[in-house]
């Protein structure tokens, strides 16, 4: 599960893809492209249509808005202490993701939303200010060669928690946290109590719920032609929401609680 997805690199990007991939960068203002749109650009047309579509929302800070009201009812399930003395590239991916996920989450779900047409018939989110993302350089995307055995056995432990029936996307945090396993090793026991019990899947879905309306409602500024590979894109973006994306905005910012971080 190390490339879980057809996906192209950001360093194998050329040519319209690679410009794209920076806007993405500049626009969003993170140092790495989600896989999302790695993934999308292997589509024909599918990238420069997704992107150009959501670009506006981004912009005009509506993704932001909607994460400012999101945060104020998510379900964050109550954690064993993280707090302690990790690595500063720890506490930088874990900032990092809690903004960029989500973010992308309610642009991913307008997005999605405008595709099924599930627009909201009324009501919409004000234009504000846009939160900056941290500008943090973050370790390297572990791969399997990359760590150890016992390491990568934890990472994909990891991404099962909250996820049913079958985790289809590898969390790129765990990958990102994965050069400090000893740290790896106490999110595990500190998920696992709220995964046995249920309360870790409640929240992940009480949230998604939670987004999704808030998407469709963003889903009202987005104004663009349906394209050709709509039922595709629609598919791929929808895997992200569902999954990978779906289920670490609540399990980062859990984990970001039990750390002692201050919001």
């Amino acid at each position: 599960m190390s490339d879980p997805l057809p996906a192209i690199t950001e360093a194998a990007a050329s040519g319209e893809i690679a410009d794209l991939f920076a806007d993405i960068r500049t626009t969003v203002g993170v140092r790495v492209v989600n896989l999302v749109w790695r993934h999308l650009a292997t589509m024909d047309g599918a990238l420069p249509w997704a992107w150009a579509a959501v670009k506006p929302l981004y912009l005009h800070g509506l993704p932001d808005a909607a994460m400012a009201t999101f945060r104020q009812v998510m379900d964050v399930p109550r954690l064993a202490s993280l707090a302690g003395q990790e690595p500063a590239s720890v506490d930088a991916v874990l900032a990092s993701y809690d903004h960029s996920n989500t973010i992308n989450l309610f642009a991913l779900g307008a997005l999605r939303a405008w595709l099924n047409g599930e627009v909201a018939g009324e009501g919409g989110i004000a234009p504000g200010p846009r939160k900056p993302a941290p500008d943090l350089q973050l370790p390297k995307l572990a791969s399997e060669e990359d760590v150890a055995p016992a390491t990568w056995s934890m990472v994909l432990r990891l991404n099962k928690f909250g996820d049913e029936p079958q985790p289809l996307i590898l969390a790129s945090m765990y990958r990102h946290l994965a050069h400090a396993p000893a740290f790896l090793q106490r999110v595990e026991s500190a998920l696992a109590p709220v995964a046995a019990d249920g309360s870790l899947r409640r929240a992940i879905l009480d949230n998604r719920e939670t987004a999704a309306t808030l998407g469709s409602t963003l889903a009202r500024s987005i104004s663009t032609q349906r394209p050709i590979q709509a039922k595709e894109i629609e598919a791929a973006v929808g895997l992200f929401v569902d999954h990978a994306i779906g289920k670490m905005v609540t399990i980062c910012r859990a984990i970001r609680v039990a750390r002692g971080a201050t919001f």
